[in-house]
């Protein structure tokens, strides 16, 4: 994450009457896009980065990490725009100059891309990260982009499974099918061997899923972390509530017949027999 201590200091040598301070709520809406984020709930870090931007416009922080996870969504194009606020409260920023280059040639816009690179100094610490985003924009400009219509299910060398939306939890049944729970979706993604995937449930009973596990007959389980309980959904697709009144249910272990939960909320470990 950025640190502002530099900016600070800068800022105040250039002009101290000018400097305010930055508002409580401001920072508590920060820190709690922090805390937000850490827990991979994504969408409610974006809204938390916002709430601290809107109190405090020029909260340079709050704008860096709502960039970033705007970014590692892939939502290049309004990361872009939260880094462009940022360079106009600070043109001498390389490491945002650097991230506007990143982002303008991950939309393909490679023209503005170098543009932002021929801002970059030799003198910054930036510049030959700078000059390798250089030379990859003139590959891709060179060699033939991949077809649109392209598969994007899983990279052969690495293994990858890809643009699952705030993944969270994971499992899989004896059959070989991974199960992915989508916190800002509220669903359940259901991946099979062959690379197919379907959605394999979206209920109003999911509410900010964060784990999963699974038993020895299929059925699976889900910590939602919003709703405070612990949903259990059998190998026939029957959706039901296990375990109630939970403090934020976290994580989730089935050994033999007994189902493990950690409650953030209550710093506790919650036992819960299951019928298998």
């Amino acid at each position: 994450m950025k640190k502002i201590f530099a900016f600070l200091i800068l800022f105040l040598s250039l002009n101290i009457s000018a400097f305010a301070e930055i508002p409580m709520d401001a920072k508590l809406d920060y820190n709690q896009g922090i805390d937000f984020y850490k827990l991979g709930m994504y969408e409610r870090a974006i809204e938390s980065f916002r709430c601290a931007i809107r109190t405090y416009p020029d909260y340079l922080d709050a704008y860096y990490n709502l960039g970033t996870v705007l970014e590692y969504l892939k939502n290049y194009s309004e990361a872009l725009s939260v880094f462009k606020q940022m360079y106009m409260r600070n043109p001498n920023d390389y490491e945002v100059i650097l991230k506007l280059a990143d982002l303008s040639s991950k939309l393909e816009d490679y023209t503005t891309a170098g543009k932002y690179i021929s801002l970059i100094p030799q003198s910054s610490q930036y510049y030959n990260d700078a000059q390798s985003l250089a030379g990859d924009i003139k590959v891709q400009t060179t060699v033939p982009a991949k077809p649109v219509n392209s598969p994007s299910t899983i990279a052969a060398h690495t293994g990858v499974y890809e643009n699952i939306l705030s993944p969270t939890g994971i499992t899989t049944d004896k059959l070989g099918n991974i199960y992915v729970s989508t916190f800002s979706d509220n669903s359940i993604i259901k991946i099979t061997p062959d690379n197919k995937r379907t959605v394999f449930l979206k209920s109003d009973k999911i509410a900010g899923p964060i784990s999963l596990a699974s038993d020895s007959v299929g059925n699976i389980y889900v910590a939602n972390y919003s709703a405070n309980n612990v949903i259990k959904i059998t190998s026939s697709g029957v959706v039901s509530v296990l375990v109630e009144k939970l403090d934020k249910p976290y994580g989730l272990h089935v050994n033999g017949d007994m189902l493990f939960i950690t409650c953030q909320g209550s710093n506790s470990i919650y036992r819960q027999k299951i019928s298998q």
